[in-house]
């Protein structure tokens, strides 16, 4: 693993320390995969496509050991409408020492696009947080209206 980092296996939510060799044996269907500590990473519903479910709901997994950032980008999905600014970022912003996590006011907007939505914040760990699927128990379930928040864990 790089050093100067901690990393997590996204399989299990283990923590590992950067700079060391890591050998792990996997089945045919798992590739080893391992997240930098301070990332934010979005998990969504199982798709086939863009359009075949709503996105109401989104799993925000938390790597902590440093401060984060995340800008969730979203759009009308079908047309090239974002060349002309029609779209909405979210920031996420992580703070590690004070656990803390906000969520910024939208910008932008487009037609269609969900005025609320829930988002399932999970703090990973070597218990919680691991693998493809959204977890039932995250730490906290926000609703999010398109206004600033911050929430502490």
């Amino acid at each position: 693993m790089p050093a100067g980092s901690d990393w997590y296996d996204f399989w299990t939510g283990e923590k590992l320390v950067g700079g060391n060799k890591v050998s792990r044996q996997t089945p045919l269907d798992i590739i080893p995969l391992y997240i930098k500590a301070g990332s934010i990473i979005p998990i969504g519903p199982d798709v086939q496509y863009a359009e075949e479910k709503k996105w109401d709901i989104l799993e925000i997994r938390i790597y902590p050991g440093v401060n984060g950032r995340f800008v969730l980008y979203e759009d009308e999905n079908d047309n090239y409408n974002y060349e002309k600014g029609i779209y909405s970022t979210i920031t996420f912003s992580w703070d590690d020492k004070k656990k803390m996590l906000t969520i910024g006011d939208r910008n932008g907007s487009f037609p269609g696009m969900l005025d609320s939505r829930k988002f399932n914040i999970v703090v990973v760990s070597a218990t919680k947080g691991g693998g493809e699927n959204m977890i039932a128990q995250p730490d906290k379930e926000i609703t999010y209206t398109g206004k600033k928040l911050a929430i502490k864990f």
